[in-house]
C-alpha cells in the first residue's frame, strides 16, 4: 500500500519541519509548503490525501487557500493557528475546513487528529454499502455518495457527508453533541461543539428549503439535534 501523501504548509520553517518531521517518521510521505500559492501550485499537481495548514501566511492565507481547494476538492483540511477565537475557527470551517488546532498543539493531539481524518477519508474510498436513505426530499445514494434535493444533485464535502449519513441513519433520534462528534469526527472528538455549529448551519444550506426555518435538521436546544422526516 502507498504511504498517504500529507501537504504541510506554514510560513514557520521551525514550525513546519518539526510537524513534517513527526509525520515522517510515522511512515506519512509529507510534501512542503512555505505559503499559500506554493501549496496551491502542489496541490494542483500532486495527488494529496491530506492537508495542514496555518491560517496567517503570506501571498494567500490559509482562508483563501482553503476556499481555493474547496472548489474541486474534498482532500481532508486541518487548520493550525494561533488564533483562538471562535470567529476564527468559525471562519475556517465554514469554508470547509474539517478540523482547527490552536497553537501551540502537542504532537501527540496532532497525530491523532490525522489519523482520525485519514480514516475517515478512506472509508470513502473502499466499497461502501449500497444503502439508500431518504428523508423529505432529501436522497442519499450512500455507495455512490451522492445526495440530491428533489432530485437535484447537492455537492457536499466529506465531512458534510458523513454528518448528514449519521443523521439519516437516526431518523427521529435525539442525538447529543459528544456523541455525534465522536460518531463522526471520531472517538478523539467531543467538546467542539463549534463545529456542530459550523457544520449544520453548511448542511442546512444545502439540503433545506428554508435553512433559517429547517423542517428537517432540527435543533434540540442544549442537547444536540434530531433529524425528522
Amino acid at each position: 500500500m502507498p504511504h498517504q501523501r500529507i501537504l504541510v504548509v506554514d510560513d514557520e520553517k521551525p514550525l513546519r519541519e518539526f510537524v513534517a518531521r513527526n509525520l515522517s517518521v510515522r511512515g506519512y510521505e509529507v510534501l512542503k509548503a512555505a505559503n499559500g500559492m506554493e501549496a496551491l501550485a502542489i496541490f494542483q499537481t500532486q495527488p494529496l490525501d491530506l492537508i495542514i495548514l496555518d491560517l496567517m501566511m503570506p501571498h494567500m492565507d490559509g482562508l483563501e487557500l482553503t476556499q481555493r481547494i474547496r472548489r474541486t476538492s474534498t482532500v481532508p483540511i486541518i487548520v493550525l493557528s494561533a488564533l483562538d477565537e471562535e470567529r476564527d475557527k468559525v471562519a475556517a470551517l465554514d469554508l470547509g475546513a474539517d478540523d482547527y488546532l490552536t497553537k501551540p498543539f502537542g504532537v501527540e493531539e496532532l497525530l491523532a487528529r490525522v489519523r482520525g481524518l485519514l480514516r475517515r477519508a478512506s472509508w470513502h474510498k473502499t466499497a461502501m454499502p449500497q444503502e439508500r436513505l431518504r428523508v423529505g426530499d432529501i436522497q442519499m445514494m450512500v455507495d455512490e455518495g451522492k445526495v440530491t434535493v428533489k432530485g437535484k444533485p447537492v455537492k457536499l464535502t466529506r465531512t458534510e457527508f458523513d454528518l448528514l449519513h449519521y443523521f439519516m441513519k437516526n431518523v427521529g433520534k435525539v442525538l447529543p453533541h459528544r456523541l455525534i462528534l465522536q460518531q463522526v469526527w471520531g472517538p478523539e472528538y467531543g467538546n467542539e461543539v463549534e463545529y456542530l455549529r459550523v457544520y449544520v448551519a453548511r448542511l442546512r444550506r444545502k439540503v433545506e428549503e428554508d435553512p433559517a426555518h429547517p423542517r428537517h435538521i432540527l435543533t434540540e436546544h442544549g442537547v444536540g439535534y434530531r433529524i425528522a422526516k
